[in-house]
């Protein structure tokens, strides 16, 4: 609004401009918008909720007991495993796993290659030779949450790994089992998250 006067057209008057430019930036953009239904090519367990409003891309796998909400983008090849709820209006691209009991909230959005719900890295030496400790706990996503393309996020070990409404995470970044994020924080890329940590809300990591 301060240089307004020097603007020699009409003017948009914003205290953030930024921010007015995310809200425009929708607009225009030209990213296909999937059609509801299931392609012939899905695998589909029997057990699986979808709603009717929900796509489910080619060759994607849909296991037992998945819940599938309104307005759900599967996008092709992904992996929806067994138990897993996906919240209303979520965008999966393609190439997203999601691995047993993953709990993803309301319009959420998930770049290609994420993988939610992988084992963490617990294992326990007895003798100088290591033997696997069985993963126990979910990962869970609040609402508005983003995940990057490449991103790996592990299940916990006993509790849940929780991410919080509204957090956004770039692409390569590392959250290792039984983290707990708050809500509204930003983790740019190739940043890591070792076991267990507890972070609040409205943080900012960059790598």
């Amino acid at each position: 609004p301060s240089v307004a006067d020097q603007c020699p057209v009409n003017a948009l008057l914003l205290d953030n401009p930024y921010f007015g430019y995310s809200t425009l930036s929708h607009w225009f953009d030209p990213a296909p918008v999937a059609a509801p239904g299931i392609h012939s090519s899905a695998v589909v367990a029997s057990s699986a909720w979808i709603a009717d409003t929900a796509s489910i891309g080619p060759q994607a796998v849909i296991e037992d007991n998945v819940v599938i909400g309104e307005g759900v983008v599967v996008g092709a090849g992904s992996i929806i495993g067994a138990r897993c709820h996906v919240g209303d209006y979520s965008l999966l691209r393609p190439r997203v796993t999601l691995a047993h009991d993953v709990v993803v909230g309301k319009r959420c959005h998930i770049l290609s290659g994420a993988v939610l719900g992988s084992d963490g890295f617990g294992f326990a030496n007895e003798k100088g030779a290591w033997h696997r400790i069985a993963q126990l706990g979910r990962v869970v996503l609040g609402d508005d949450v983003e995940i990057g393309a490449n991103t790996t996020v592990d299940r916990g070990a006993l509790d849940d790994t929780r991410i919080g409404n509204g957090v956004k995470i770039d692409n390569l970044v590392q959250i290792a089992h039984n983290v707990s994020i708050g809500d509204h924080c930003a983790l740019a890329a190739m940043v890591g998250i070792a076991g267990s940590t507890r972070i609040g809300s409205h943080c900012v990591f960059r790598s």
